[in-house]
């Protein structure tokens, strides 16, 4: 009943990627069959835009690292956050009339199922797939020498204005 009635729309977001990974069989249905409840929900795609794009503008302004010709991998405009949230945001605003896309927890297939119901062109969705698997793979490899996951921005700009151009499309 919080699910349906009371939980706001970042805890729907956490939903997309939920998933029982162990535990009691029927617990695990149950869960599911609520995931899947909340996620079909039909939702007003301006107002959920309206509601993703503040919540993001809001991490951003606190935790984004990326300053005059650095850019922060998780957090800066165009980085993993806003590929996540484009995701979620996709799944929340669609799964109503395409329930493919809640079928999975993870983005890139998630973006798959945009592209296989025409919400993505395989372009789009090529590029947002591998643009998360290099951010993520940079943003490893900054953590594995522990240092922040902030690289110069030449070094990945193709990808932050590809990214950046569907969510405005998207999210603006």
């Amino acid at each position: 009943d919080y699910q349906q009635n009371e939980a706001w729309t970042w805890e729907h977001q956490a939903l997309v990627r939920a998933r029982c990974v162990a535990g009691d069989k029927k617990l695990a249905e149950e869960f599911s069959n609520i995931r899947q409840q909340v996620l079909s929900k039909s939702r007003t795609e301006s107002e959920l835009a309206k509601e993703v794009s503040e919540m993001r503008h809001k991490m951003r302004q606190q935790l984004d690292k990326s300053s005059a010709g650095n850019f922060d991998l998780k957090q800066g405009v165009g980085g993993i956050t806003d590929i996540e949230f484009m995701v979620q945001y996709a799944v929340l605003a669609w799964s109503a009339s395409l329930p493919d896309l809640m079928v999975y927890t993870d983005n890139i297939r998630i973006l798959d199922a945009l592209v296989a119901t025409g919400k993505l062109s395989e372009q789009e969705g090529n590029m947002l797939a591998d643009a998360y698997r290099y951010y993520r793979s940079e943003a490893n490899h900054c953590v594995l020498q522990e240092q922040p996951a902030v690289v110069p921005e030449a070094k990945v700009a193709d990808f932050q204005q590809q990214v950046n151009a569907i969510w405005q499309r998207w999210l603006r």
